[in-house]
């Protein structure tokens, strides 16, 4: 399976992870799946490769939100 097959799935499965160590493997996921998917696009410059790295991204970013919690009221 290449790398923008792996990225369209992980962009399409659901995203409910239970626990932290989920979470912190879809993080990373998605990050490899970011940099592999970088490095075609640099190759070729194909804007279906950007729009894919944006997904992922906008995924990433709500894993790690998550992942960080809510800030304590001091």
């Amino acid at each position: 399976m290449s790398i923008v097959e792996k990225a369209i799935e992980f962009t399409e499965k659901k995203h409910k992870f239970i626990t932290t160590s989920d979470r912190i493997l879809a993080s990373r996921e998605a990050k490899d799946l970011i940099l592999g998917l970088n490095e075609l696009y640099k190759e070729n410059k194909d804007p279906k490769l950007m729009d894919i790295m944006k997904d992922l991204t906008a995924i990433k970013q709500k894993i790690e939100k998550r992942l960080k919690g809510r800030p304590s009221a001091a």
